[in-house]
């Protein structure tokens, strides 16, 4: 989990240093969103993504009203209604949640009170229903209000014929939580992978609600086969348009660390043996350069290894 990419240019603390100045790293991803500017970026047809405001938001628009994939931070409620309404006059219909984090789902109850029907998982609805306790994050969710609950949930597949687009929505199975899917947008052939793929930057992964490492792998190599050269991807954090080439490399540096820790592990390294170990040294430089640092993607993998 992370927000907008100016963060880092800001010096944002990484885990370890937000718990130790006793402010938790989601207190910091509210903060940065109340005040990062939205930036569009113009994909195919009536399709764009909004980057800003937590994860990376998708938007599909036309005459059946306006579709959100994802909901952001509330404290961006603004700037996104901004940048929605200046690509389409018409009103809020949709909101599809790609899984229940709040820095993808916390908006979900404003976007309802403009009129937006919310479609997920039935995961994403279980896990908004009730409290929550991340570990990995120290962090208590409270029950989400009924307002941000989802009305229209699946537990394997949906479709949805919107604007002159078809959106195949597909459960994962457990990999950056137990409630991601994956939105396709078959006719502008673009993909959403929400939190299975972070674009340039290493991955949480959230054991607290069923993920794990090698579910991350499994759904980047459902998120290859799903893709030809030509799709655009979206990812949940990172740059927000990418292409295979960058999702080819992010599958090939889970599998790589993966394999080093599993090794690590099994030999009877302890988890601070293994990051002193270094496991991830030769894709620091590339990956390792943001809010889920070097160590504390060792001990994510670790977890799961």
């Amino acid at each position: 989990m992370c927000c907008a990419a100016s963060v880092l240019a800001k010096g944002w603390l990484s885990p370890r240093e937000a718990f130790a100045a006793s402010r938790s790293l989601v207190d910091l991803i509210r903060d940065s969103a109340a005040k990062t500017p939205i930036s569009t970026y113009k994909l195919r047809g009536n399709v764009a993504v909004f980057e800003g405001s937590g994860g990376n938001i998708a938007f599909l628009h036309g005459q059946d009203g306006k579709v959100f994939i994802d909901a952001g931070i509330t404290a961006s409620r603004l700037r996104i209604l901004d940048a929605a309404n200046a690509l389409s006059s018409e009103p809020i219909r949709y909101l599809i949640n790609t899984h229940w984090h709040f820095d993808h789902a916390d908006g979900n109850a404003w976007l309802n009170a403009e009129g937006a029907a919310i479609v997920a998982h039935e995961n994403t609805h279980k896990h908004l229903l009730s409290a929550q306790r991340v570990e990995d994050w120290n962090f208590n969710f409270p029950e989400s209000p009924l307002a941000a609950i989802p009305t229209e949930v699946f537990s394997s597949e949906k479709s949805l014929k919107l604007n002159g687009e078809t959106l195949a929505l597909k459960h994962y199975g457990p990999a950056h939580t137990d409630s991601d899917i994956s939105v396709m947008f078959s006719n502008a052939d673009i993909l959403h992978c929400g939190d299975t793929y972070w674009n340039g930057i290493y991955p949480f992964i959230d054991y607290s609600t069923g993920g794990n490492i090698q579910g991350m792998i499994k759904a980047a190599d459902a998120n290859l086969a799903a893709t030809t050269d030509k799709t655009i991807i979206v990812p949940g954090h990172g740059h927000p348009v990418s292409n295979r080439t960058e999702l080819q490399a992010y599958r090939d540096m889970l599998l790589a660390i993966h394999e080093i820790v599993a090794k690590l592990k099994q030999s009877g390294k302890s988890l601070d043996e293994t990051i002193a170990a270094k496991p991830t040294a030769a894709f620091d430089a590339k990956w390792g350069q943001f809010v889920i640092d070097p160590d504390f993607f060792t001990q994510l993998v670790y977890e799961g290894a």
